[in-house]
């Protein structure tokens, strides 16, 4: 069996950090999804998609993430459902991401032309309070620092030394 999700939109407002009361991470947010094709009147509508990320991938997206960004998601679908204050039963559908890329950079507010920024990882489960993520994206060597240490300022490389 597979569940598997992979998502491209733009988010619709900023991450809500929260932490359970065990102090895991938990950031939710919604992309807005265009659909391939248009209405009869000839718009293009979206689908609104929440997305929930824990532990490190969580305070990494509330860190990062703001409204308007293009992001890449990926994790898998999951159905929840809690009785209301009413008692009636809701269903809730949201997506459990496990990598989040960012796929503009965080100047590029102004437009301008970048490239896919970094993508980030981490577990994907609900309420553990294992954690810690993977951060792809990255050159050798460079573990140990923050890649946002420059703050958004161009950086320095010779075109012989990208891989494309």
């Amino acid at each position: 069996m597979l569940n598997r999700v992979i998502l491209i939109g733009r988010l619709t407002r900023d991450p809500e950090l929260r932490y359970t009361p065990a102090g895991v991470a938990v950031t939710q947010f919604t992309i807005a999804v265009d659909r391939p094709f248009s209405n009869n009147q000839g718009n293009r509508e979206a689908d609104f998609i929440p997305v929930v990320t824990w532990r490190q991938l969580a305070e990494t997206c509330a860190n990062y993430l703001r409204k308007g960004r293009l992001t890449a998601v990926e994790g898998r679908i999951q159905v929840r459902t809690y009785d209301n204050n009413e008692g009636k039963r809701v269903y809730v559908t949201e997506v459990i991401a496990d990598n989040v890329r960012f796929l503009e950079s965080a100047n590029s507010a102004n437009r301008e032309e970048g490239s896919s920024g970094p993508s980030y990882s981490g577990g994907g489960g609900g309420g553990s309070s294992a954690g810690g993520g993977n951060r792809g994206g990255f050159g050798g060597g460079r573990d140990n620092q923050d890649p946002f240490q420059d703050d958004g300022r161009p950086i320095d490389i010779s075109d012989d030394d990208l891989p494309f």
